[in-house]
């Protein structure tokens, strides 16, 4: 896992973006996991001054709400495509998410998984962490082997998402979600958390016991992840100024 530290929010968007476009530009037909909430409106601006070359991209977002039509402004429909497809030429038959107002959720989630092996996995997955440590919306005791399914959320969860609603009441107590098993057959995971309200969540994953009470912890089991942080997300991290130094010594060609 590489911990890449930076002096504040902008600076690590900018980085990451600049790793997506990288991966992109070298392979143009790419797999793309991705994720969003407040973390990654920043991360996707970041990405439109890139002015990459979408065309032959395939994406596959890792949730949405159960109940929520598509153009509902709270959907993960509505923020992809205000927040990402409308400003890159990403083709729509490529675009993956899954379908809240299924009548067969289960048959749904079945479907995802699918759909995921056709087109040979995720290349890379972009994702965020909430303050417990979930990533996608895999709340603590998820299973560290679970797929796509339905999910309940947590009262902090949903207490969390309540500034996008308005209030608690009007949040879904319902998601479909990719699993953390499915996040872990991904190539690459790429987890981006800014802000102190992230900090125990992160030291947490990186640094404390695989439990599935900090399902981000999970990540200590794949053989590529990368994470990026500001100052105050990292600041309970036992090993930041290693993660510094190792990230300052890092040869030319690993360099971003």
């Amino acid at each position: 896992m590489e911990i890449i530290i930076q002096p504040n929010v902008e600076i690590a968007t900018a980085l990451a973006a600049r790793l997506l476009g990288k991966i992109i530009r070298e392979k143009p037909e790419v797999v793309l996991g991705l994720a969003t909430g407040s973390t990654m409106e920043v991360h996707y601006r970041s990405l439109e001054a890139n002015k990459l070359d979408w065309s032959g991209v395939t994406t596959f977002n890792l949730d949405e709400y159960v109940g929520l039509a598509p153009d509902h402004p709270q959907s993960y429909h509505h923020f992809m495509q205000k927040h990402l497809f409308q400003h890159v030429n990403v083709s729509p038959q490529s675009v993956n998410i899954p379908d809240g107002m299924a009548k067969n959720i289960p048959a749904e989630c079945e479907a995802y998984e699918r759909k995921l092996f056709a087109a040979g996995g995720i290349d890379l997955q972009l994702l965020g962490i909430g303050t417990d440590g979930h990533i996608g919306f895999n709340e603590q005791t998820s299973s560290l082997a679970s797929r796509t399914r339905l999910k309940t959320l947590t009262p902090q969860t949903r207490k969390d998402n309540a500034r996008f609603f308005g209030s608690e009441e009007q949040v879904p107590h319902h998601v479909v979600t990719m699993g953390i098993g499915t996040i872990l057959e991904s190539r690459h995971c790429v987890m981006l958390a800014f802000g102190a309200r992230k900090a125990k969540a992160i030291a947490e994953a990186v640094e404390g016991p695989i439990t599935s009470m900090n399902p981000a912890s999970a990540l200590q089991l794949h053989p590529k992840v990368t994470v990026f942080l500001d100052e105050a997300a990292a600041a309970d991290l036992t090993l930041k100024n290693y993660y510094r130094w190792v990230y300052d010594q890092k040869p030319d060609w690993q360099k971003l």
